[in-house]
């Protein structure tokens, strides 16, 4: 099968190596993909947004199978278009894909078929959302963008003054565009967090190995929210009792719910989850794979990744072997200095032959990079994500670690303890 993997980060050369290994699959696309990416995809410059520029390379290249990473081009509906150009994909219709693109839809879902969450309300105007939050006088408190936000459109606000610079930045200042024109204020809860990635076919859902990611720039949990700084899987905190609970009060219930609503999901669904004190909640979902808790998940896979998804567009899941390995990953991210906010690019990067490490210790998933002349250089702020495995946690971490001192560009920033909270709780 000749493939197309829309998208050009981190996540969507994590899902291309993974494509590679199967024999179903004879060549890869990638549009845009990235300069690390083209050492193993042939790379399209094509925006993953430019819908109809994405339909018309699946129908000018014959392609017979198109996987759709990122939120932006299945919420725009991308898979839909392809669907009427009879070409199958992996990821949800616009439909279904809300279950991201808008947090007001996800949360009155969750309200509406009791799968639990944090309490909430929804708001359009700054003065409303502030008096409740004053009225409700319990801090922090979670103030959300209702669309998509590059995954920074939420604030954890510690006092009134937080929540109403928060609320002014979001809905008047439109810091995150249209999609803070709307937000969800929603109570702040406590436990150690958990991602569950899911393969689903709008009836079956199969649940991947969890993870953990560090969302924080600095380390100890300090700084900025970023995109994720690192992962790991599984996740230690996600015991067979909590992964029993969830089944059967979030996952299933989920995907009931959604086929209830006429938008049935398909693709990979996201469950970022809060394991608080009275049982699990869902503090979001994500209607793809996540960022860059795929660098983690997809190495440990042992099944056929394209006969996966192929069994999700099909609706074949149930009988579709999906196993994992009993080892354990971590990704440690190398972003560039500055992130997330003003950094540099074009920065070059040494210590790759093909963008790969000599020796094949760790997988180096590229993320922000680009080639200029010849040389490999940075152009994101995550720029790399070095990946090992291993049978425990704790040797993945030090694997990891020893690959990326062999890395370096100009300004390059890392944090030092991913994977701390995950080794403390297998203490």
């Amino acid at each position: 099968m000749k493939l197309l993997v829309v998208g050009g980060g981190g996540r969507e050369h994590a899902i291309v190596k993974k494509l590679k290994e199967s024999d179903l699959c004879s060549e890869i696309l990638c549009a845009p993909g990235n300069g690390g990416i083209a050492a193993d995809a042939r790379c399209v410059p094509v925006a993953a947004t430019d819908i109809d520029g994405q339909v018309e390379l699946a129908k000018k290249e014959k392609v017979d199978y198109v996987v759709v990473a990122p939120d932006d081009p299945l919420a725009l509906g991308l898979v839909d278009r392809l669907a009427e150009a009879g070409i199958p994909a992996f990821g949800p219709s616009a439909a279904a894909a809300r279950i991201e693109a808008s947090k007001v839809f996800s949360k009155n879902l969750m309200k509406k078929y009791g799968i639990p969450t944090a309490e909430y309300e929804v708001f359009d105007e700054p003065a409303k959302a502030l008096d409740y939050i004053r009225a409700k006088g319990k801090y922090p408190v979670v103030i959300k963008a209702d669309g998509l936000a590059l995954g920074k459109g939420v604030l954890i606000c510690e006092s009134e003054e937080a929540a109403k610079e928060a609320l002014h930045e979001m809905m008047e200042e439109k810091v995150f565009g249209a999609s803070g024109s709307r937000v969800v204020v929603e109570e702040f809860l406590t436990g150690p967090e958990v991602s569950v990635l899911a393969f689903a076919d709008g009836k079956t859902l199969k649940p991947m190995v969890s993870s953990m990611d560090h969302k924080r720039a600095l380390d100890g949990d300090k700084g900025l929210n970023t995109g994720g700084m690192g992962t790991v899987a599984p996740n230690p905190c996600y015991t067979a009792e909590a992964a029993a609970q969830c089944e059967k009060t979030i996952f299933a219930p989920t995907m009931a719910a959604m086929a209830a609503e006429g938008c049935p999901f398909k693709g990979c669904l996201y469950f970022g989850l809060m394991l608080t004190p009275s049982g699990p909640k869902v503090i979001e979902y994500n209607c793809r794979f996540g960022d860059p808790e795929t660098q983690v998940v997809l190495p440990l896979l042992k099944s056929d990744l394209l006969r996966v998804m192929l069994a999700c567009t099909e609706g074949r899941l149930a009988e579709t072997p999906v196993e994992f390995s009993s080892e354990s990953a971590a990704c440690v991210i190398l972003a560039s200095g500055g992130y997330p906010e003003h950094y540099e690019k074009g920065k070059e990067i040494s210590g790759l032959e093909n963008g790969q490490l000599p020796g094949g210790e760790a997988v180096v998933y590229h993320a922000g990079t680009a080639l200029k002349d010849g040389k490999l250089v940075t152009s994101g702020g995550r720029v790399l994500g070095v990946t090992a495995t291993a049978p425990d946690l704790k040797a993945a971490l030090a694997k990891a670690y020893a690959a990326a001192d062999n890395i370096s560009f100009e300004g390059l920033h890392r944090r030092s303890d991913i994977g701390h909270r995950a080794l403390e709780a297998l203490r």
